[in-house]
C-alpha cells in the first residue's frame, strides 16, 4: 500500500515533469511559430550556428563537444546549429560548410584565445566555402568562461570560504594548452586575472605546450613562494592528452574541463549574437576578426 506522503511526491514530481515537459513544447512551437508571417508565408530563420572544435584523438573530447552542442541547441530551440572540427574528427569544417550550401552561417570556434586557429585556419576554410559566412572572435576571456572555471574548482574540492591563512597559502594554476602568438598569452593572462578577482588568491596562467611557463614550473614557484594549497584550473574546453597532463601536475586538486558547463552554452550563443550584430560578411582570411 502506497504511503500518503509518497503518493504527494509522486504526484508532484510528475506534476513537475509534466510542466517542463509543456514548457519546452510551449517554447518549440513559439519559435516555430515566429518563422511564420502574417500572410502564412515561412520567413527566412537565422543563419546557421556552427561550432568549430580543434579536434582530438582522445573519444572523450568527441562525446563532450557533440553534449556540449546538444545543450546549445536546448537553450535555444529553432536555431539550425551544426559541428565542425579543425582536424582529427568528422565531421571536419569543410564538410560542415559544404552540407549548407550557399546558406548563412555564423561559425564560433571553441578555442579560448586569439592564435593561428582564430586568424588563419577558421577564416581561410570559411572562405573556400560556397556558404555566405561570418567567423566570431575566440570564447575567451569573458566573465563566462570565469563563472565555469569557479564552478569546476568548487566541484572539485576549492573552499568557497577560507580564513585569512588558508588564503595566504592557497592558490591556482590556470593551465591552458599554449600558442606561440603572443595574443594568445595576453587572453589568457586576463581570464586568470579575471578568476583572481573572484578567488581573492593569486592565479598563474601556465601552459602544457609552446608557451612558457610550464604548468609544472608555476606549481614549483608557487610553492617557494609559500604557496603550499594550489589548484590547478583546466583551463580546455573537453577532455584529453593536455589536459589529463596538467591535472597529473596538481599537488592538490584538478579541476574538470569546461566541457558541457551551462556557461559554456550560454557564450557560445553570446558569441553567435555579436557576430551576427556586426555587419558584413567573411569573404578573405584578412578579414576575420581576431
Amino acid at each position: 500500500m502506497t504511503e500518503p506522503g509518497a503518493a504527494v511526491q509522486f504526484q508532484a514530481a510528475h506534476l513537475g515533469s509534466t510542466a517542463h515537459l509543456m514548457d519546452r513544447i510551449s517554447t518549440q512551437l513559439a519559435s516555430q511559430l515566429s518563422l511564420v508571417s502574417l500572410n502564412g508565408r515561412r520567413r527566412p530563420g537565422p543563419p546557421a550556428l556552427v561550432v568549430v572544435a580543434h579536434g582530438s584523438r582522445d573519444p572523450r573530447a568527441l562525446k563532450t563537444v557533440q553534449a556540449l552542442v546538444d545543450r546549445i541547441r536546448d537553450e535555444r530551440p529553432g536555431l539550425r546549429v551544426h559541428l565542425g572540427h579543425i582536424e582529427l574528427n568528422e565531421p571536419l569544417l569543410p564538410d560542415t560548410l559544404a552540407s549548407l550550401g550557399t546558406g548563412e552561417a555564423v561559425l564560433v570556434p571553441l578555442l579560448l584565445g586569439r592564435g593561428y586557429h582564430i586568424k588563419r585556419d577558421i577564416p581561410e576554410m570559411a572562405a573556400a566555402s560556397d556558404a555566405h559566412t561570418r567567423v566570431a572572435g575566440a570564447l575567451g576571456p569573458h566573465p563566462l568562461l570565469v563563472d565555469a572555471l569557479y564552478s569546476r574548482l568548487v566541484e572539485a574540492g576549492w573552499r568557497t570560504r577560507m580564513d585569512e591563512a588558508a588564503r595566504r597559502r592557497s592558490a591556482v594554476v590556470l593551465a591552458a594548452a599554449g600558442s606561440r602568438d603572443p595574443e594568445s598569452k595576453v587572453d589568457t593572462g586576463r581570464t586568470a586575472q579575471l578568476l583572481a578577482d573572484r578567488l581573492g588568491v593569486p592565479v598563474v596562467p601556465a601552459y602544457a605546450t609552446t608557451a612558457a611557463p610550464a604548468v609544472p614550473d608555476a606549481v614549483r614557484a608557487l610553492a617557494a613562494s609559500g604557496r603550499h594549497r594550489v589548484a590547478v584550473a583546466s583551463y580546455f574546453t573537453a577532455p584529453g592528452r593536455f589536459a589529463t597532463e596538467c591535472a597529473q601536475a596538481a599537488p592538490w586538486i584538478a579541476s574538470a574541463p569546461l566541457g558541457t558547463h551551462p556557461a559554456m552554452a550560454r557564450l557560445v550563443l553570446h558569441r553567435y549574437d555579436q557576430a551576427l550584430a556586426t555587419p558584413g560578411t567573411v569573404t578573405r582570411a584578412e578579414l576575420a576578426s581576431a
